[in-house]
């Protein structure tokens, strides 16, 4: 098929370049012309494993290509995907300049009976709302709605092999060439739901929401097994062995962050309120994990004695989570800017998030190369994220370059029998502190 997909971020970006791998011809275009230029020139704005040797291979091919022009790319498409961003006001309310926006340069452009596709995250009722602007053009136009469910760090797997796909619609034609279009990446059997729009549109939510519960939940009950005398891993595997919990997204942490879950959990709830409902659990979730984010600071400042100035802290993990360089939301970011405002110095390093720290902390912060480059001068050590180079590291050199023997776990990484032993302190996540 020919497709156009409007946007060329996270969600655009792996849509259209993983589209294409299967043989769909596809234009991605952007307004931004910069990005559009690193992009064919295969210079990827993202971290994603897997989708540079994507984009590559299938602008080799022909197959897939980026413009800043979509007059020809929607006049010549089957089906246009609107991927551009939704940014979150401070009541929690998705602005929807940018997909109206889409919406308008489809109509201003199309020339043939066309399919909108709903790509991007947008509130309960916004296929209805593009419906309006495409009102009265001279062909046949259908709004499907198409909510992703992508994780970062393993998209385009959860692309190529999804384990549902979602499809709000109206007509049959389009139920036909949305069930073609992704004939391709449901050969083994995982379904596609057809229903209503606002169905699709309210499925995303009530996913992510759900998620997002289950991660507050679990960090409840760590915090109240420090207070109790109990040990979070321990009560982790009495709950997990249960098939009705199950045992993903059910670690105790220092919070969740990225694009997806603080998003849509107040999204949730800013539509509870338009329709009159308080959703009292949803609040709760999104406070729970604004506390947690506070977590490994207050432990900090237990441990210095509320002397937290001067001292310098080094970081080991900067985006939400691994296999990622996205820190939107990130626990690293609020402990950062806690740290800072108590008068500390922070020595950070990220595998991939590099680059991106520095966008988000200027000069505010020394980001490193290396994760052993941060030790040297600083009074403790911090774990924000899980990557795997962080699981089995030189205890014996950490516990030399620190001035202080001391980790600050916001993963649970280790044991704390074993670093006993080893002469350091650690401080984790549902565990009574030493």
């Amino acid at each position: 098929m020919r497709l156009t997909v409007l946007g060329t971020g996270y969600v655009g970006l792996v849509a259209g370049a993983c589209f294409s791998d299967s043989g769909n011809h596809v234009v991605c275009v952007d307004v931004d012309p910069e990005k559009v230029q690193k992009l064919n020139a295969g210079d990827i704005p993202i971290y994603e494993p897997g989708l540079e040797d994507i984009v590559v291979r299938n602008k080799k091919a022909k197959r897939l290509s980026f413009t800043t022009d979509a007059s020809q790319s929607i006049a010549n498409s089957q089906v246009v995907f609107i991927a551009v961003g939704t940014p979150t006001s401070e009541t929690g309310a998705l602005d929807l300049t940018f997909v109206l926006g889409a919406a308008k340069m489809v109509r201003e452009y199309i020339k043939s009976n066309l399919i909108v596709v709903l790509k991007s995250t947008v509130p309960v009722g916004t296929a209805d709302k593009v419906r309006e602007v495409l009102k009265g053009v001279s062909h046949t136009v259908e709004v499907v709605s198409n909510p992703e469910f992508l994780k970062e760090g393993t998209a385009v797997n959860d692309f190529m092999k999804p384990e549902r796909v979602v499809v709000g619609a109206q007509s049959e034609w389009a139920k036909q060439v949305m069930a073609d279009l992704y004939a391709p990446y449901v050969r083994s059997g995982n379904p596609i739901f057809f229903m209503d729009n606002r169905s699709a549109e309210l499925a995303k939510y009530a996913a992510n929401a759900f998620l997002a519960t289950k991660i507050s939940f679990i960090n409840e009950i760590a915090n109240l097994c420090e207070r109790v005398g109990g040990n979070i891993q321990d009560v982790r595997r009495v709950l997990v062995t249960d098939s009705r919990i199950g045992s993903k997204f059910l670690y105790a942490g220092c919070g969740y962050g990225g694009s997806c879950f603080p998003k849509d959990v107040q999204g949730l709830i800013h539509l509870g309120k338009e329709y009159g409902l308080g959703f009292e659990m949803f609040q709760a979730v999104h406070s729970v994990n604004e506390n947690q984010k506070k977590v490994l600071f207050e432990k900090m400042k237990k441990y210095f004695g509320n002397q937290l100035s001067g001292k310098t802290i080094a970081i080991w993990g900067l985006s939400f989570k691994p296999e990622t360089d996205d820190m939107r939301e990130a626990p690293a970011v609020r402990l950062i800017e806690l740290l800072l405002q108590s008068g500390c110095a922070v020595k950070a390093y990220d595998p991939v998030a590099h680059d991106e720290a520095k966008k988000v902390f200027q000069n505010r912060i020394a980001i490193v190369d290396q994760a052993y480059d941060a030790l040297p001068g600083a009074d403790a050590l911090a774990i924000l994220t899980e990557w795997n180079e962080f699981r089995t590291p030189d205890f014996e050199m950490i516990k030399r370059e620190l001035n202080n023997p001391v980790i600050f776990d916001g993963r649970n990484l280790y044991n704390r029998l074993s670093l006993d032993n080893q002469g350091v302190q650690y401080f984790c996540i549902g565990q009574v502190d030493p």
